[in-house]
């Protein structure tokens, strides 16, 4: 595909999520808050899963209107986790693409509840078009996307993760941090999209599959740029697992089997996603430039 054609269609499905983030998150009472919501989710970030939930949910000539609602749900849900994460009680940090963290800005105590209200968002979200649309494969969206980011998923790897710091951890732990922290995130936009584009049961499986690959994929690329990379151009700390005491990819493995492990799961989802045809060539691109990214 064109790369003027490829860039032109993606800051399309950008404006597209950021304009209807924008109408979410307008600013009512009390404003403190909104803006601290407003300020995490508008700060720079990739759109990685909102888009993946369109494309998916395009593939199979789904309408992108049915799942916008649910692809900023899931964008919500991440920011809202990244505002936690950086706080003192988790990593510490204090920028994030490039800009101080939430808490940094504000404080806290409003860092807190701004992640908090991102979270109750995206369910309030979800929950309205659930009752408005009356039909089975939207409470099957919001559930894939609930699992995702509860203890079965997101937090679950999380918890793991911290407990983890410090410690000698073996290969399995490490996967379970990865598959759950990083790519259960990814693979419910592929899943959620899917499933209201149209996809059938097996279809949906091929993309989890896919979706899990390029999740944990994703994370050894986090772990690689964390030591390769530098602060300016990353937008937040270089060797923050290293600070943190955290094991990650690269230190259990070496870097050349990290980008050799990088390279087999991106290659197994690429092929997947190949095997959709013509509708799936967006996101084959799409998938193949997040390797290739240097932040």
């Amino acid at each position: 595909m064109d790369n003027i054609i490829f860039e032109k269609k993606l800051n399309q499905y950008i404006d597209y999520i950021n304009n209807r983030l924008s109408e979410i998150l307008s600013i009512e009472y009390p404003p403190k808050i909104y803006e601290a919501m407003r300020y995490s989710v508008f700060a720079g970030g990739k759109r990685l899963r909102p888009i993946l939930a369109i494309m998916s949910c395009e593939m199979l000539g789904g309408n992108k209107e049915e799942i916008i609602d649910f692809a900023c749900a899931l964008e919500m849900i991440h920011t809202y986790s990244l505002i936690h994460d950086d706080l003192p009680a988790m990593d510490n940090d204090d920028f994030r693409r490039g800009a101080p963290t939430c808490h940094k800005k504000f404080d806290e105590a409003t860092a807190i509840l701004a992640g908090d209200a991102l979270l109750n968002k995206a369910y309030e979200v979800m929950i309205d078009n659930v009752i408005l649309k009356k039909e089975e494969k939207f409470q099957k969206a919001m559930k894939y996307i609930s699992d995702a980011a509860g203890v079965k998923g997101m937090i679950g790897g999380q918890v793991i993760d911290v407990i983890s710091e410090g410690k000698k951890i073996d290969s399995d732990t490490l996967l379970y941090i990865h598959k759950n922290k990083t790519a259960a995130l990814i693979t419910a936009p592929l899943k959620a999209g899917g499933i209201i584009g149209g996809m059938s049961d097996d279809e949906i499986k091929l993309m989890e599959k896919a979706g899990e690959n390029i999740g944990i994929a994703f994370q050894i690329k986090d772990d690689i740029l964390d030591v390769t990379s530098t602060t300016e151009v990353l937008g937040k700390p270089v060797f923050s697992d290293e600070k943190n005491d955290k094991i990650t990819y690269v230190t259990m493995f070496g870097i050349e089997k990290a980008e050799k492990d990088l390279k087999i799961l991106m290659d197994d989802a690429l092929g997947i996603i190949d095997g959709f045809g013509e509708k799936s060539k967006f996101l084959y691109e799409y998938i193949k430039k997040l390797v290739s990214r240097i932040k």
